[in-house]
């Protein structure tokens, strides 16, 4: 077995001349993740479902700061359109080298009355998603031959499950394994499949529509804050990066540590 080219130091965070696609990229924490690839040299595709304003909103900023970035549109549950949006990134930027599995649905339900309709929609965009375009970005990335790295988003509710969100905790459960299972498939084509597991993110308005929770999360976690997108965005950065070149099939928690104390 050939060893491994070790990069230097200063080149490991360095995506200049790579290409990676972002789902869910108009706002909150895509936007973020969209953003710190753009900064450390990556042209983005931003990918959106229907909220088209805010995905060129993003794109208006990464280029107005010198990045690179285009938007895309598509249904993440429709196997065809998932092919049409990787081909339409390639054909723009002319390869594939990461894919960030972010997009996702997250709703309140309770278990007994949930109906079939809600529990389907959360597994197709949270979970039929993602094997749709890992599949399809796989395929994009053995054919140029070079390998690549995918980072999917879950959550620390893959594994601890949340009041009202049976649905949400299945999925993302569904999202971990499939990321082991696809690291174990792809690994022979050089392909790194690795997950961020992000805990209470902050966005505009939550003190406000949660105060309660927010106030609780604060004194639970042992670093005492909720997370940035940025927080997970530099997660997915090592990830996909060369300082992560021997990590596949791994799930990091980013969560402030809120996982780490007992949960009785």
């Amino acid at each position: 077995m050939d060893t491994p080219t070790i990069p230097a130091i200063g080149a490991l965070l360095d995506f200049s001349a790579k290409v990676v696609l972002v789902t869910g990229a108009s706002g909150g924490i895509g936007r973020g993740i969209a953003a710190r690839f753009a900064q450390a040299g990556a042209a983005v595709a931003l990918h959106y479902h229907r909220n088209a304003a805010a995905a060129d909103n993003v794109a208006q900023q990464l280029t107005a700061a010198g990045g690179q970035a285009a938007t895309f549109a598509a249904d993440l549950g429709d196997a065809q359109a998932v092919a049409a949006l990787v081909d339409a990134v390639v054909a723009r930027f002319g390869r594939l080298d990461v894919l960030v599995n972010n997009a996702a649905r997250q709703t309140l339900a309770p278990l007994l009355e949930m109906d079939v309709g809600e529990w389907e929609a959360m597994l197709a965009a949270t979970l039929r998603s993602v094997f749709l375009c890992t599949q399809a970005a796989a395929r994009q990335m053995i054919a140029q031959g070079q390998g690549g790295a995918i980072v999917n988003i879950t959550s620390i509710e893959a594994e601890q499950p949340a009041p009202l969100h049976s649905h949400y905790n299945a999925a993302k459960a569904g999202v971990l394994m499939h990321t082991r299972a696809a690291a174990g498939e792809l690994g022979a084509h050089g392909i790194r499949v690795n997950a961020v597991a992000p805990g209470l993110i902050w966005r505009a308005g939550l003190e406000h529509d949660w105060p309660e929770g927010v106030a609780r999360w604060q004194a639970t976690a042992p670093l005492q804050r909720l997370g940035q997108p940025e927080d997970v965005a530099d997660a997915c950065l090592f990830l996909a990066s060369p300082a992560a070149r021997w990590i596949t099939g791994a799930s990091l928690r980013v969560d402030g540590g809120v996982t780490s104390g007992p949960s009785f």
